[in-house]
């Protein structure tokens, strides 16, 4: 497995139609930030505003600690759902179900927190910050949650740009899609 680098290029949603299967498999994979949201003991669900990286085997990865509510719900129930963001205006937003499970191998933990780095600040993070972001990794209890996509659930981005043009928005329903769905699945 692979961790995929950073996009300079993010994905544009259509606004005249949903997004295909691999549309919004290739906006997943060229975005940074979600809100990973997944249920409580008690009171609704919780939702934090987390970067996440793709890998080339189709996974979201999330470094998080161990101590946190996020590791323990993943442990107790096994599932999450990860709302991407788009960060450009009108924002736009992917649904994304997953099978989640906590790993906590410390090499693939580091990778994960270097590769956050480069999220964060946009710029590659050199070699000489690996030794820094071990000790971090350990002093914090990091873990990674490891999150496997099965269905995803697509809003487009809708905005009135000027008052006088409310006749010009639209709106239509999406549906929930397999993550493995083919683009000729979405004639059906």
């Amino acid at each position: 497995m692979a961790l995929l680098p950073l996009s300079t290029t993010p994905f544009e949603v259509p606004t005249d139609r949903d997004m295909l299967p691999s549309e919004r498999r290739k906006f997943v994979d060229t975005h940074r930030t979600c809100v990973l949201a997944y249920a409580r003991r008690e009171d609704g669900p919780a939702q934090s505003v987390v970067y996440y990286v793709p890998t080339d085997e189709g996974e979201l990865l999330i470094a998080t600690m161990q101590a946190r509510a996020k590791t323990n719900a993943v442990e107790r129930l096994g599932k999450v759902s990860v709302l991407v963001l788009d960060e450009r205006w009108p924002m736009s937003y992917l649904q994304v179900y997953c099978d989640a499970v906590v790993d906590r191998d410390p090499t693939l933990v580091v990778d994960l927190m270097m590769a956050v780095g480069e999220r964060m600040s946009g710029q590659p993070v050199g070699a000489d910050a690996r030794p820094f972001v071990e000790q971090m990794a350990k002093d914090e209890g990091r873990v990674a949650l490891r999150c496997r996509p099965y269905a995803t659930f697509a809003t487009p981005p809708r905005h009135l740009h000027r008052n006088d043009q409310p006749e010009r928005i639209t709106h239509w329903l999406s549906r929930s899609v397999p993550w493995t769905a083919t683009d000729s699945d979405a004639d059906d």
